[in-house]
């Protein structure tokens, strides 16, 4: 019996994820240096002429910003390294677990290791002759999904031309995905908030402007996400907002308890909005005190929700007079989420 393989991919973490690395011993300036060349360089990232790109990453981003995002990192990480990878390993092992000996399940980041080429030549040294790729972003969006599936296509290419490669489609709306998210969610809900915040990393307009077909639609008002169609089918934002309304009808969350935010902006390009850092300024002036924050566009914790938000949102939140904002922790590799990443891959081989 042929063994198929499953590459579960998120986006990527720095080098120095290594065991020997205990807490508050993050990776080094030089090491988030390589990484965010390597992520920011990807013109699916900085979507703009090359000249321009590398000026901006090199000349602008690069002599400052690692400095900062190795202290950042220094605040989450763990024992065993980056949470992200350390997440990941633990869902490639369930995963595996679950789907038994007829699957060989390996996991990679697009930037960063454990690279795409390390996770394809171990499926191709294991006799693997077809494999399920499955991008761990819920949403589509030019900077990741695009991005990831043309790189595992040019690696493949390079290293194993005869593996068959499909690829999952965005799952924002897959009933295993939103349940898996509400079932985590219910256990950190318990807890008297006043107001639920789901907060989306943030793309750029023009991002999102490329994936309408019609050049009409996005954007133009501010309903256009409030509903899929075809004009929108593509659109991280609208796909954003569908993940939103899919898990606040699931956990019995009224249209006016929860709020609905993008992060993680870098530079003054206009990013989609509402801006997530914004909405708590709004919150704390309408007399909330106690806010919890969900991010499902992330599948796992890390970086932007781990010092992004649990850190830094619930200080400025305090700061504007609020009691406490906490961080409903992701997907990560609950045993719920173990389940929906099986059923996927089962399901595509079914049909």
């Amino acid at each position: 019996m042929s063994v198929k393989g499953v590459f579960l991919l998120n986006l990527g973490t720095p080098d120095g994820a290594g065991p020997n690395r205990g807490f508050g011993q993050g990776p080094t300036t030089k090491e988030v240096r390589r990484y965010l060349r390597e992520f920011l360089m990807d013109p699916y990232v900085v979507d703009i002429p090359a000249i321009a790109r590398w000026l901006l990453v090199h000349a602008v981003i690069l002599p400052r910003r690692p400095a900062r995002s190795a202290e950042a990192y220094r605040k989450i990480w763990t024992q065993r390294g980056s949470p992200l990878l350390v997440h990941l390993d633990d869902l490639v092992a369930g995963v595996s677990a679950r789907l038994g000996a007829g699957y060989k399940v390996v996991g990679g980041m697009r930037y960063g290791n454990p690279s795409i080429e390390k996770a394809f030549q171990e499926l191709k040294t294991a006799g693997v002759e077809e494999v399920r790729v499955i991008p761990l972003y819920p949403q589509y969006s030019l900077a990741a999904t695009e991005s990831s599936i043309e790189e595992c296509r040019r690696v493949v290419r390079k290293i194993a031309p005869a593996l068959k490669l499909s690829f999952q489609p965005p799952f924002y709306g897959e009933s295993v995905f939103l349940d898996a998210f509400a079932a985590v969610a219910r256990k950190s809900m318990e807890d008297g908030h006043d107001h639920l915040i789901f907060s989306f990393h943030g793309l750029p307009e023009r991002q999102v402007k490329k994936t309408d077909p019609t050049g009409r639609h996005c954007l133009a008002s501010e309903k256009c996400c409030d509903q899929m169609t075809k004009a929108n089918v593509n659109c991280y934002r609208a796909q954003c907002f569908a993940t939103a309304r899919g898990l606040a009808s699931r956990l019995g969350v009224s249209e006016d308890s929860y709020s609905i935010g993008f992060q993680s902006r870098l530079g003054v390009t206009p990013w989609i909005r509402p801006y997530t850092d914004h909405l708590y300024a709004e919150l704390a002036a309408r007399g909330h005190k106690r806010v919890v924050v969900m991010c499902p566009a992330f599948v796992a914790d890390c970086l932007e929700t781990l010092e992004e938000v649990a850190i830094r949102g619930n200080e400025q939140f305090r700061s504007l007079g609020g009691e406490w904002l906490r961080l409903i922790p992701s997907l990560n590799s609950a045993p719920e989420w173990v389940d929906a990443v099986a059923h996927l891959v089962q399901a595509e081989v079914q049909s």
